[in-house]
């Protein structure tokens, strides 16, 4: 049996976005009737991600919980934030001239880093279902990033439950 519905998730401006979407998992598994199989939380997104980890309770002084602080500036010294032209090649004239055709500005086409930071962490995770429970440990949680720092927006998290 397969199950599946979506998730409209709201992101920020400015700073990369964490959506705790592990109880909205469990409610959709819950709705499917499927107890035993996988869950898969996926982003068609190309500048968003889904993770599993533990919850840090703390916050950062930028609002994010101190380990998705830690996380996103680890990642900013392998790809830094786009905050000006010329860090990275992309966009180009013709990007830049299809997203103006597109009703984009050029301020939201610079959004390299979130691009490059989405296929390294990558934009599904796949959870075991076991008695109609997640498999994340004890501490883990399913979190939805919008790595694009560029405008807030509304994005899509597809949730699908396979088993029996």
């Amino acid at each position: 049996m397969v199950y599946r519905e979506a998730l409209s998730l709201q992101s920020n401006n400015g700073i990369a976005t964490f959506h705790n979407v592990t109880q909205a998992a469990k409610d959709i598994i819950h709705r499917s009737g499927i107890r035993n199989g996988i869950v898969t939380v996926y982003s068609h997104h190309t500048t968003c991600a889904v993770i599993t980890q533990e919850a840090a309770f703390d916050q950062s002084m930028t609002g994010l919980e101190t380990l998705q602080q830690d996380f996103i500036e680890g990642l900013e010294r392998i790809f830094p934030l786009c905050r000006r032209e010329g860090i990275y090649l992309h966009p180009g004239p013709k990007a830049l001239a299809f997203a103006e055709e597109h009703g984009e500005d050029a301020r939201g086409c610079h959004n390299t880093d979130a691009h490059l930071v989405s296929s390294l962490v990558g934009r599904s995770e796949t959870i075991v279902l076991i008695d109609g429970q997640l498999d994340l440990g004890e501490f883990g949680f399913i979190y939805f990033i919008d790595f694009d720092t560029t405008r807030a927006r509304t994005r899509t998290a597809q949730i699908t439950v396979i088993g029996e």
